[in-house]
């Protein structure tokens, strides 16, 4: 039996179950992306997007979902204490798929709150966001996450209202047997709006976990948004998250995605530059060992003219780990004047550890500067022999080079006290002290 069936059946029998524990503007879109899912099912590596990660069979096992929402029996501000050092957040968590109540000192008109409680005291706000972004009959992982999705986070900021305290969403994956989370996250900055956010997953127990996540996102004219996502998990979990991103005239967007320890990862992220001047860092890092696999496939779209993006991706890849990159960059007619790097960096320390990287180039304007380009490499022997001829140990040598290589995504950082801390934790991962499993709370270790 082919995976999809299982979902198939189980939301033919569940549908009136899911949408009673939901909100009706999540509801609106459920029906047509469940019948787009049933028509396009799970991706397989037939589909050119995902031939490096075989999604349709981490579908396969017999997870549990929540779908009556039972109460999970966690407190986790007891259980977590995530606080950076010198950089003080607003903090809020989501177990599982679900937003943990809590009351945030945010200036008036800000939102950071579960996404079915906006979608019934704010409906008007949700309905014109929520859908507009993620697109269910193209992607496969897309349609099955709004079709099962009930709950997720919304972050709302006003018209020229500057959040100055980063903020902070902790999701922690619990459960007793093997399990899968559908978690949804729209983001929305209007005009003038500056915000930062860091997102860290983590999870709690020692069972097979499958994480899906579709992020929307809308950066208003003049805008400013950062967007941190940090990845501790363990060799059982698979995360895969869709985020689509879309970006006013004169914005500002940084997203970094970061990937410490983990099983299974598959990241697409899509940004669309559409109003002129825009700018976009987009950067990304993974470090993996054993057999764990980090994916990310981007699509950098400009539409407007005068739009800046700047794409960095590193991979740090020892025992027979396997990690892969493919980004598109786009410049559409009439996006004159636009200026586009992108960069994929891979260093493979063994044999067995394998590296697939594809950077493409897509241009339709002639008045543009885009660049791309990809290594994949192992450790430079002749620094090597340069440090150990100065008594640095073999090992430790091997661990300063891993350490600065990745160092310029951690720099990419505009946070100073989160990219410290970052330091510390990738200088940690290369010697060890991160397991590859997560019982608590690594950033304040």
């Amino acid at each position: 039996m082919k995976p999809e069936q299982q979902y198939i059946d189980l939301f033919t029998q569940c549908e009136a179950m899911i949408c009673r524990h939901s909100a009706a503007v999540l509801n609106a879109p459920r029906a047509q992306a469940f019948a787009d899912f049933q028509r396009i099912g799970f991706p397989t590596r037939k589909d050119e997007r995902y031939k490096y990660t075989d999604v349709s069979r981490c579908f396969e096992p017999d997870y549990g979902l929540n779908l009556n929402r039972l109460d999970i029996p966690v407190n986790p501000y007891e259980v977590f204490k995530c606080d950076v050092p010198n950089m003080s957040t607003q903090l809020c968590f989501m177990v599982n798929d679900a937003f943990h109540k809590e009351k945030l000192a945010l200036p008036e008109g800000v939102l950071l709150c579960s996404l079915k409680e906006a979608a019934e005291t704010r409906p008007e706000l949700v309905e014109k966001y929520y859908g507009r972004l993620a697109d269910t009959s193209t992607d496969g992982v897309t349609a099955f996450n709004t079709a099962f999705a009930q709950d997720g986070v919304l972050l709302y900021v006003p018209r020229n209202v500057i959040l100055e305290k980063p903020l902070q969403l902790i999701n922690i994956l619990r459960a007793d047997v093997d399990f899968m989370v559908n978690r949804r996250l729209l983001i929305i900055l209007e005009e003038g709006a500056q915000a930062r956010l860091l997102v860290c997953d983590h999870a709690m127990d020692e069972v097979n976990f499958l994480a899906t996540q579709v992020v929307e996102l809308f950066v208003g004219e003049r805008a400013v948004f950062d967007l941190y996502e940090l990845e501790e998990t363990h060799a059982a979990t698979v995360r895969i998250s869709n985020l689509y991103a879309e970006q006013e005239a004169d914005s500002n967007l940084l997203l970094n995605g970061m990937t410490l320890t983990n099983g299974t990862t598959r990241n697409m992220t899509r940004v669309t530059l559409k109003g002129e001047r825009a700018e976009l860092n987009l950067c990304g890092m993974a470090t993996l060992d054993k057999h764990q696999h980090a994916d990310n496939h981007t699509l950098i779209d400009h539409a407007a003219p005068r739009c800046h993006s700047n794409e960095l991706y590193k991979y740090v890849l020892d025992g027979e780990a396997t990690g892969a990159f493919a980004g598109l960059v786009l410049v559409r007619p009439g996006a004159q004047h636009t200026d586009s790097r992108q960069t994929n960096r891979n260093l493979c320390a063994t044999p067995d550890a394998r590296m697939y990287t594809q950077p493409q180039l897509e241009i339709y304007a002639d008045d543009v500067k885009c660049s791309h380009g990809a290594t994949v490499g192992q450790l430079d022997e002749s620094a090597l022999f340069y440090m150990r001829q100065r008594g640095i140990p073999e090992r430790e040598a091997r661990l300063l080079l891993m350490f600065a290589f990745v160092n310029e995504v951690v720099d990419c950082i505009r946070l100073d006290a989160l990219k410290d801390r970052l330091h510390l934790l990738v200088e940690k991962r290369f010697r060890g002290g991160l397991n590859n499993k997560c019982s608590g709370c690594a950033m304040c270790k």
